[in-house]
């Protein structure tokens, strides 16, 4: 049996859509069964691949390395998910959009405690001037909202996109759950 190229990627945000699903509990025994798990923050695979059959991207677009990030996924993906609300709306990560890339740069890094010298570009991502919901910057295929979401609609989700089902109903517009 050919086990279907899954990966999940994390964006900028707190990490809470993966921890939901490791929330499935005995069903990721089953999901192992079907799929072999070619990136993920939970495997130590530093390189995005080629070939990828499904990816759910959690958090939104914050910085360049997110970007690249995104523009590979979205090139080396047959479907790409956008996972819980910080890829779907930007959510929390968005809400420094009415701060400014400068202000915030500087209170964080170069005012606050544990600050870092100025000029440390080559250390922190550059930031982009608006965090982004992943659909504002990659064609996506199904959304998966939720802050975060349940491990039951995370499954739902899983279970259609492995058993081929059709997903795009129009452009950018299935949403699970």
């Amino acid at each position: 049996m050919n086990k279907i190229k899954f990966a999940t990627a994390w964006l900028g945000g707190c990490s809470g859509c993966h921890m939901s699903f490791l929330d499935l509990d005995e069903k990721l025994l089953e999901l192992a069964n079907k799929i072999e798990l070619v990136y993920s923050p939970i495997a130590d695979v530093k390189e995005f691949p080629e070939g990828v059959d499904v990816t759910l991207v959690e958090g939104a677009v914050a910085n360049l390395d997110n970007l690249r990030l995104a523009q590979q996924i979205r090139a080396r993906s047959r479907r790409v998910v956008s996972f819980g609300d910080c890829a779907v709306t930007g959510n929390v990560p968005s809400l420094r959009n009415t701060l400014g890339v400068d202000d915030l740069l500087t209170a964080v890094y170069q005012e606050g405690p544990g600050r870092h010298p100025a000029g440390g570009g080559e250390i922190l991502p550059r930031l982009l001037p608006k965090v982004l919901p992943l659909h504002q910057v990659i064609q996506v295929d199904a959304f998966l909202p939720g802050c975060p979401p349940d491990a039951e609609r995370i499954w739902a989700a899983v279970s259609a996109l492995l058993a081929d089902e059709p997903i795009l109903l129009e452009p950018a517009r299935r949403t699970f759950g």
